[in-house]
């Protein structure tokens, strides 16, 4: 597969979606990432709604190019084929509870000892250390002690609020593939491999910081509580729908009075300056709402952009996949899955100009590559048959998967 990741192996030994959805950016980006999985029902995702013939669409979206080995990893038997697959891989990336690896004989040291190239990420929700370490995590645990649901809630004194899609467990995920591919860069200049740490906390707290976290940065000075936000957000009601107007600079602002018809707000002393705008937020942006109201969207979107004033319609998901815009940018892609049927998914984000990725595989059926890899490792039909026998790997390979095809079952 074709890519600035090709020549690259990825052992793939999380689940949900941080661990998973890591791995998958590695795959689409070129890397041949073996996602090792339990006997039986596999990675958890496997089990979620939204099913699109064998698979779900959680799974299809997170685990496309990989190839699934099934794989009994507490038999003696199992752990030691994962590590025949260690002594050739560049990468290892797990998200068990911390101390988990360790006690099935499998954690960085075994690794490392088999292979010292090897970089080795793992991921935790809360670190290795402190009173949390071993609860069990997900994305709204995170949001809730990382900060986010009070930022998303505007105040430190209103009501928190969910981020309404899973940003702790998304933000990990692509955190964890650009931490692997810098460790592989320092490899590559070092020889040596390396243990990659990454929490689900760490990575939210870093993420906000940048632009949340203004108060708590000058350590010698007292934080007070957040100042509330305006109550009026940045989507505004039109005569036919939602918009959203992002005026913030000067010339900005100047434009969206002129677009609107109210030249008379660039003289008005509550908004000369940016400080002084946002001091008058719930002024502004009310002021603002109440001109929106008297055109639609397409209107609004034509006289703003016109003046040169960020602005964009409020699209639902189904309108998004038809926007000029988004079939222009080629992002989203349609293809053809031989259990799943025709897909529409989203191509690599990043345009690769001198390595570009092939068109990424469709997500494998539990253990539909166990045969083919183990074939990889020297292993024949009959030692491949005598494993299955032992269940040391799973019944459902490549075979398996062409039946249930045939039968009309995937």
């Amino acid at each position: 597969m074709a890519g600035p990741l090709s020549g690259f192996t990825v052992l793939d030994l999380s689940a949900m979606l941080s661990g998973p959805w890591a791995a998958d950016i590695l795959g689409d980006q070129g890397a041949d990432v073996i996602k090792i999985e339990p006997l039986g029902s596999g990675e958890h995702t496997r089990q979620m709604l939204g099913r699109g013939g064998a698979l779900n669409t959680m799974f299809l979206n997170i685990n496309r190019s990989k190839r699934s080995v099934a794989l009994n990893l507490k038999h003696p038997r199992g752990r030691a084929l994962l590590m025949e697959l260690v002594g050739r891989a560049d990468v290892l990336l797990q998200n068990f509870r911390p101390g988990v690896v360790e006690r099935m004989g499998i954690g960085y040291a075994d690794c490392h000892a088999v292979n010292p190239r090897l970089v080795y990420l793992s991921i935790s929700g809360f670190g290795e250390q402190g009173p949390l370490a071993q609860q069990r995590v997900y994305d709204p645990v995170i949001q809730a002690l990382s900060g986010l649901t009070t930022i998303q809630g505007g105040a430190d004194d209103r009501r928190p609020a969910l981020v309404r899609t899973i940003v702790p467990d998304k933000l990990t995920a692509v955190t964890a593939a650009q931490a692997i591919t810098a460790a592989l860069l320092a490899r590559e200049r070092t020889g040596e491999g390396q243990h990659v740490r990454l929490s689900m906390l760490d990575a939210v707290l870093a993420f906000l910081w940048a632009s949340d976290m203004g108060a708590q940065t000058l350590a010698d000075e007292p934080a007070p509580n957040q100042r509330a936000a305006s109550l009026i957000d940045l989507i505004y009601e039109t005569q036919d729908g939602y918009m959203t107007v992002a005026a913030v600079t000067d010339k900005e602002w100047k434009g969206l009075s002129q677009a609107v018809g109210h030249p008379e707000w660039v003289d008005d002393p509550r908004f000369a300056t940016a400080s002084q705008r946002q001091q008058n937020i719930d002024a502004r942006l009310a002021l603002t709402q109440e001109a929106l109201r008297q055109g639609t969207v397409a209107e609004w979107t034509e006289r703003l952009t016109a003046h040169d004033v960020p602005c964009a319609p409020c699209l639902t998901r189904n309108e998004v996949i038809h926007h000029p815009q988004i079939l222009a940018s080629g992002i989203v892609r349609e293809s053809e899955h031989p259990w799943a049927g025709r897909l529409r998914q989203t191509r690599t984000a990043a345009r690769f100009e001198g390595t570009p990725p092939a068109s990424p595989r469709g997500a494998p059926l539990l253990g539909e590559h166990t045969a083919e890899v183990l074939h990889m490792l020297g292993y024949g039909a009959e030692d491949v048959a005598a494993l299955r026998a032992q269940g040391v790997i799973g019944a459902e390979d490549g075979a398996t998967a062409a039946a249930a095809k045939d039968a009309g079952t995937g």
